[in-house]
């Protein structure tokens, strides 16, 4: 099948900031091209014995996403131009110029699984099933992930800040809810880190079934486990369905879903139960500290990686 590939010319500064935007326009799966100089950890990385040579980094970048032909796209088009504007209002954006393109299913869907290797977080081996792994080292726990086409290799800096606060907070016996579960990795780790159970949800279909292929790959028991596919924002049956009294609530979303999400949040969390966030850009973290005060929340941590923040709060 062709898909319509639009590309933005954009600024390195801004690449993060304008996949941020589409995602919370609901675009999934963007591409990022720049000239930035890779970093001695980011080559390690590669596994390639020699790199390309780059052009020289003027700082442009473009930020590509797709859209299936039978979408609404002038509509969908007319928003990502109006969020540009307002993003020019926050980072220089440079030309936001769209460019239209088609592509073939074959060209991208599976492309990225070259550049998913394995790696350590927290004494955590993250590694893709398609990997194998000589070297046996005393690793805290491995988790073994196919993202599918659901969003959760590991590597991007929102999943690796939650990573960081559940490895500080979780507790074994812990009941968690995982808000957005994505391929399940979070949950995959809470489990694998002492969790007694785990609760998942995410509004997209294909992240339930990549959380369930990826929790039979790690062999945990599917008894120690739900998923469920809905908006728990407001949908009450779904509400019922997750029940209360959490020790740990992870939603690693974007900032304009976790601001409606987290008034729902006490409902679901035990006294003295830690609410874990990230997926905010750092343009949004005062909205989502305001949010989880208004809440009744009380802000314990807060962490950055890049242009991104997580926030860690107890009921």
């Amino acid at each position: 099948m062709k898909w319509k590939k639009y590309t933005i010319q954009t600024t390195t500064q801004a690449e993060d900031f304008v996949s941020s935007m589409l995602a919370d326009l609901g675009i999934e799966g963007v591409q990022i091209e720049d000239n930035v100089p890779l970093s001695e950890e980011d080559k390690e990385k590669m596994f390639i014995d020699i790199l390309p040579e780059l052009p020289p980094d003027k700082g442009i970048a473009f930020v590509s996403f797709f859209l299936e032909p039978q979408q609404e796209q002038e509509e969908l088009l007319e928003q990502v131009k109006e969020e540009l504007e307002t993003l020019r209002m926050f980072v220089e954006i440079g030309a936001g110029t769209i460019l239209q393109s088609e592509t073939e299913d074959k060209d991208w869907m599976n492309n990225w699984k070259q550049y998913f290797k394995s790696f350590v977080m927290e004494g955590i081996l993250i590694k893709p099933t398609w990997e194998e792994i000589s070297n046996k080292q005393d690793y805290r726990c491995m988790i073994e992930i196919d993202p599918g086409t659901s969003f959760g290799t590991g590597k991007h800096e929102t999943t690796q800040l939650c990573i960081q606060q559940l490895s500080k907070y979780i507790k074994e016996g812990n009941n968690v809810l995982d808000i957005g579960c994505g391929s399940g990795i979070l949950s995959l780790i809470c489990l694998k880190l002492g969790a007694g159970s785990v609760t998942g949800t995410d509004i997209d279909p294909d992240c339930i079934t990549a959380t369930l292929a990826n929790m039979k790959v790690n062999h945990l028991s599917e008894e120690k486990a739900r998923f469920y596919q809905g908006n728990l924002i407001d949908d009450l049956a779904l509400q019922q369905q997750v029940g209360q009294e959490y020790d740990i609530i992870v939603a690693n979303i974007l900032a304009d879903i976790i601001i409606p999400l987290t008034p729902v949040i006490p409902n679901h969390l035990k006294q003295g139960g830690i609410y874990i966030t990230s997926g905010i850009i750092d343009f949004k973290e005062e909205a989502v500290k305001e949010t989880i005060l208004a809440a009744g929340l009380t802000i314990l941590t807060i962490t950055h990686q890049g242009e991104w923040v997580s926030i860690t709060a107890r009921k």
